[in-house]
Parts: structure tokens; sequence; C-alpha cells
């Protein structure tokens, strides 16, 4: 009989994991259930519900940093920040569309679980670059705190980072400290229409290295949407700033053909949709997360177009290709081996039905000295592997 464990603080979550340890009874950990359809299927007779650890434990504006706890709703605290004039600079991407559950449902704990990022992450990062601190309990029933409430600090090993895309298989954290930054005062993007895929990295490619400050790079190639391709290149700043700064890239990609700018308002909708994945979003078909050098992007895509039928599309200036495959198969070993031919990578399957992920390597299978250390890393903090089990790796 499966039976839910909500606890509504760290002492609770403390009790229920040395509970579970002590027994030896796994935990499927989950918050909102936003990403579960997301890694391989955990079967556990006992679930750690962390939704009712939710709340603001501290906001300083005027310090730049945020504590939630794990449980808070990323949209929440989004709109709290928003009023004050801040936002996350990695703006995480919401999987709730894609994987067919409402949008605005992830937490603050899902956040630092999946390292979420969006197109900004080439210019801010992830989310493991901007969380300060965390309270969390290992595998082993144990609270720890690790970081604190100022941008720079040194406390020796950085556990944030370490358990930041970990997907609960290591620690379950209780509150997060976070960073947060000034909101651009406004934002605007260049299209060039009708690039093909590697012209468009090029032009991306060019823009990243060129004096005007781009904050994300796109391009949505013909018939995904229904329009023409097209290179998008976000400015945000101020408004003079924006402005000058449009105009220099128009000089600088000249060689690509004619290019228009949109504004504030549809520039913020068009990168909503491509952060949370709308292009391919539609259907229930596999869909692939696949990360390379971004001159390599469309090289990889050409080469898998020519084995099955799929729809991608590419962020991170070509670096970051999501792609869904049209016939419904995974196409597993044929797309790792694309990735390894174009100089290496990750190969993610983001979605698919449980009876598919439980058959695949869901992530990116590790080189045996990363495994290893990986191995150990779990061993030290979940020795009874209690947490998430086989959430990522088959038996761990």
């Amino acid at each position: 009989m499966e039976a839910t464990l909500k606890p509504r603080d760290t002492r609770e979550t403390c009790d229920a994991i040395q509970w579970a340890a002590a027994e030896e009874r796994p935990l499927e950990i989950v918050g909102s259930r936003s990403k579960e359809a997301l890694g391989r299927p955990v079967q556990t007779a006992h679930v750690l519900d962390l939704s009712g650890l939710s709340g603001v434990v501290a906001y300083e504006p005027e310090e730049l940093v945020l504590t939630v706890k794990a449980g808070t709703p990323i949209a929440d605290v989004e709109q709290l920040v928003a009023s004050r004039g801040q936002e996350f600079s990695f703006e995480p991407m919401d999987y709730g569309p894609l994987l067919g559950r409402p949008a605005g449902q992830g937490t603050v704990g899902g956040v630092l679980a999946a390292n979420l990022s969006g197109p900004r992450r080439i210019k801010a990062g992830a989310a493991r670059d901007h969380i300060l601190g965390m309270e969390a309990v290992s595998g082993r029933g144990e609270v720890f705190n690790s970081g604190g409430k100022v941008v720079k600090n040194v406390t020796g090993y950085d556990l944030p980072r370490a358990l930041c895309g970990s997907w609960g298989t290591l620690a379950v954290a209780t509150t997060v400290t976070l960073k947060v930054n000034p909101a651009a005062e406004t934002s605007a993007t260049f299209v060039i229409e009708g690039l093909d895929d590697q012209n468009a990295v090029e032009a991306m490619c060019m823009a990243m290295g060129s004096s005007a400050e781009v904050s994300a790079a796109a391009h949505l190639p013909g018939g995904l949407d229904g329009e023409r391709p097209r290179t998008l290149l976000r400015l945000e700043g101020f408004e003079s700033s924006v402005n000058y700064r449009l105009e220099s890239l128009g000089k600088t990609l000249s060689g690509f053909g004619k290019a228009a700018d949109v504004g504030h308002e549809e520039t913020t909708i068009l990168w909503k949709d491509i952060r949370d994945c709308k292009p391919v979003a539609s259907g229930t078909e596999p869909v692939w997360r696949l990360s390379v050098a971004p001159t390599a992007g469309a090289k990889l895509v050409a080469a898998l177009r020519e084995t099955f039928p799929l729809d991608a599309y590419y962020d991170w200036s070509g670096g970051l290709v999501w792609l869904k495959s049209l016939d419904g198969a995974l196409w597993d070993g044929e797309i790792r081996q694309a990735v390894a031919d174009c100089g290496g990578g990750h190969a993610t399957l983001v979605r698919a039905d449980a009876s598919l992920r439980s058959t695949v390597s869901v992530f990116q299978p590790q080189a045996t000295p990363l495994a290893a250390l990986a191995k150990r890393l779990k061993q030290q903090f979940d020795p009874k592997g209690i947490l998430n089990p086989g959430r990522m790796i088959v038996g761990v």
C-alpha cells in the first residue's frame, strides 16, 4: 500500500527520511509533480511530498537575495521579485506544457533538482550559478546547511552545485537561497528571415562574438511554426542602449540578408515560447534535448534527418537542440551516436511514455571515471539508496 509522507518543515522531513533509511523503504521525492514524467519511472511504495514546504522565508531586494522553502511555486516567486523590478537571470524554463501538465506548476526545489535555465543561460548561467545556499536533508537523515546569504561565499566543497541536476537522488532540499538581479528596462529581438540552419548558426555565433551583448540566440527552421525560417537575437537593457545595439547588430550581420526587429511585448512572448519548448510541445511524440558545441548543432540535425523524420529548433546560439521524433520511435542509439560523431555532448530523453523511458538511458550515459565518482557521491549522501532510486540510472 502506497503511503504519502507530507512534511511541514525540515524537522519533519528529517524524521521521514530517517524512518525510510532505518526501514530501507525507498521514497519517491515530489513537489508539484510537474516533472514527474521526466526521467526513468520510479517505483516505490512511499512518496515524500514536499508541497507543504512552501513560503518565503526572507526577501531582501536591496541585497538581491531571496530565501524560500523548496516547495514554493516558482511562478509565485517570479511574480514576487518582478513586483520589485527584479528577476532570476537564469530564466528557468517550465517543463509543464511539454510534459502534458499545466504551465506554472513547478517549484523552487524542482528548479534546483533539474538545474533549470532558459535562453539567457549563454550569458547568465544556469540555476546552479545563482544558488547562494541551502538547507537540505541527506539520505542518511542528516540536516546540513551550505553556502550563505552573500554573493561571495567560500565554504569549501560547493554542495549546492553538486546537488543541482541530481534530480532528488542525493538529498532533499528544504530551503533555498537564491540570487536575484534587476530586470532590464526593455528588450527587443533582431530577426533575420530565410536562413538555412547552417547559415543561421554562423549568424548567431557572429552575433554572440560581437559587442552587441546579445542575451539569447535561437533559430526556428522553416515550417516548424508555420512561418519562414527565423533567426532570433535578443537584446536587453536601457532603451537607448538597446536601440544603439540593434543598429550595430544590423551592420555586423548585413551579409546575412534583410533584417527586422520586434519590440518588448512581442519579445517577451516569443522568448517565453522558446524557453518552454512551444515549437515542439504539441502531440505526444518523443522529444530529446541535445547539448553540443554551437557550431555542431546544424550538422547534428542534418545527419539525423537522413535517418528519421523530425522537427527541431535551436537555442543557445545553436548549442541546444530540441528535437521531436515525428514517427514516434526513440532512435536513441542513432541520436547518441550522432552526438558523439559531432564532437560529443549530451542527449536527454525529455518526453516519452513510461514504458519507453524504462527501457533506455534517459540521461546521457556517463564515462567510466565520472560514473565511479557519481557512485561514490551517492554512497556518501544516500548509502541506503532510498532517494528516487533509478530516477537517473538503473540500480542507483
